[in-house]
């Protein structure tokens, strides 16, 4: 710096005069202070709402006599103020996050703790609450009281327990209630245990598995806090996308949507396969690492079948060492394939129910006027040509390719396609998306990513089945958001994502500023 002042957190911009660094500081500092803003006031609204769950939420949940999970009694919220605020909540935490990535990219290194701390304060008060945002925790409850039962979950379903008016048929969600497990017996396993630790309390029995929701997420964020602790931007990317974002707390914590167990166990799979941070690519990985990436890969799709992905990507990094590749293919193949075997063909079909289904705020939506037309009719394979096409283009032409660890960007690159492209996804997915992405470097996808999952997460608020909503206007702007806005805004970041990945020529003769953005 010319004046010999050191500005803490700013890197010296050479050649500057220092008034203008002066305002480039001074505008960072703001980028800092709306992203503590946006993302303590998203978690406060969602702590909130989670304490006042039974005056807004249902099926009902029954509190144990003694926590946890705790609820604070008497406190009512209307149904109506609860959207409105979970709505400014999710946008306020997107734009947290977004302003954070901003600070940071440009310069911003404030410390850690108190951001950790936070983070840490946040995760344990909702894992202590009942779940919130999603009725899927008591389906799981639901699989998993099945099982102790004696029966299986891939061929009774959660309205067989209130038929046989079971101790937790109250809490059973209506919305699925006919339909099998979707998940793999791995989170069958877990579903089951939880039932077990739980005993006749649906409440008990969600708060076992929020718990180990919290630990598989506090898991990914010391992973990547060791891994990048070289970095200091990276390191402060990676806590602000997956630490302390609040649209992904609400989605595994407060939800308790099992995503994080996947996505925690086929990211560690990833870096211990192949190694980190994989600086030389000509070197063979050691055979015992890839044999445990491969059994860790294999657990998460396991526990969800599209981390899968995460085996793919594996493979594609691991092609030019045959033995190595069918090593991890064995490893993974040896976790996966027995507890399909228990449970037979019912778990293979479970798991192919959704077939030609879409979520409510999908983007295809837009190209067809009738659920009946051509499109909607053939959707999945419409859905799989394009998931393919993006996924090649993804593998060849992603920013920070070159820099990245090949087995997380291929895994990254495949999964993006994926969720951005299928036609039923939901927010919770991203999960899978999110814990690859602090591990490669920043880039436009980081942009990408956030207004993807703040959309998705608008679009399912408040999280119930048939939501409660007593205003007419409510009611209407719940249904454009769900089947307009969103799908707009998730088209529109398919048709980013495709120009990210267009050539650095045609960037640098249209938008020479934009390059260096992408890299």
């Amino acid at each position: 710096m010319s004046s010999g002042v050191r500005t803490v957190g700013l890197e010296p911009l050479a050649g500057r005069p220092v008034s203008h660094e002066r305002q480039v500081q001074s505008a960072t500092r703001v980028y800092g202070w709306v992203a503590v803003a946006g993302v303590a006031a998203a978690l406060t609204i969602f702590i909130a709402a989670s304490l006042a769950r039974a005056s807004w939420m249902t099926p009902p949940l029954a509190m144990p006599s003694a926590g946890p999970p705790f609820e604070i009694g008497g406190w009512h919220a209307q149904p109506d103020v609860v959207t409105v605020a979970l709505w400014l909540g999710a946008l306020a935490g997107g734009i947290g996050v977004t302003a954070g990535l901003v600070a940071v990219r440009r310069g911003a290194r404030p410390p850690l703790w108190p951001l950790l701390a936070a983070a840490a304060v946040v995760v344990t008060v909702l894992t202590v609450l009942p779940p919130a945002g999603s009725t899927d925790a008591l389906d799981y409850a639901a699989f998993g009281r099945i099982v102790v039962l004696g029966h299986s979950p891939y061929v009774m379903t959660p309205y067989d327990l209130m038929r046989l008016h079971d101790v937790i048929a109250r809490s059973v969600p209506q919305e699925w209630d006919h339909y099998p497990s979707p998940y793999g017996p791995a989170a069958t396993g877990e579903q089951f245990l939880a039932a077990v630790l739980g005993g006749t309390s649906a409440a008990r029995i969600v708060f076992w598995l929020k718990l180990w929701n919290a630990m598989a997420f506090g898991a990914v964020a010391l992973v990547a806090d060791r891994l990048l602790r070289s970095d200091a931007a990276a390191r402060l990317r990676a806590h602000l996308l997956w630490t302390v974002n609040p649209l992904l707390i609400w989605e595994l914590i407060a939800a308790g949507h099992l995503d994080v167990l996947a996505a925690a166990a086929g990211m560690f799979g990833l870096v211990l396969a192949y190694g980190w941070p994989a600086a030389d690519r000509r070197t063979e990985p050691a055979l015992l690492p890839v044999l445990a990436g491969g059994a860790l890969i294999g657990l998460a799709a396991d526990i969800k079948i599209s981390f899968v992905l995460f085996g793919l990507g594996l493979a594609l990094a691991l092609r030019r060492w045959p033995k190595r590749l069918a090593a991890a293919a064995g490893a993974m193949l040896a976790v996966l394939l027995p507890g399909y075997a228990w449970f037979g063909p019912a778990a293979i079909s479970a798991m192919l129910l959704h077939g030609n289904k879409t979520t409510a705020d999908n983007f295809y939506q837009l190209f067809s006027a009738a659920q009946q037309g051509f499109l909607m009719q053939h959707i999945s394979m419409i859905a799989t040509i394009l998931v393919v096409t993006v996924a090649v283009l993804a593998l060849r032409r992603l920013p920070c390719r070159a820099k990245a660890q090949p087995a997380v960007f291929a895994a990254l690159a495949l999964s993006v396609a994926w969720l951005f492209l299928w036609q039923y996804q939901l927010p919770s997915y991203d999960a899978m998306i999110v814990c690859l992405l602090i591990l490669v470097p920043a880039s436009w996808l980081d942009w990408l990513v956030v207004v993807r999952l703040t959309a998705g997460t608008i679009a399912l608020m408040p999280g119930n089945p048939k939501p409660l909503l007593a205003s007419h206007l409510l009611a209407s702007a719940y249904h454009y958001i769900g089947a307009l806005v969103v799908p707009i805004v998730l088209l529109g970041a398919v048709v980013g994502l495709v120009m990210l990945c267009l050539p650095p020529e045609w960037w640098a003769g249209r938008a020479p500023g934009l390059v260096s953005w992408r890299m």
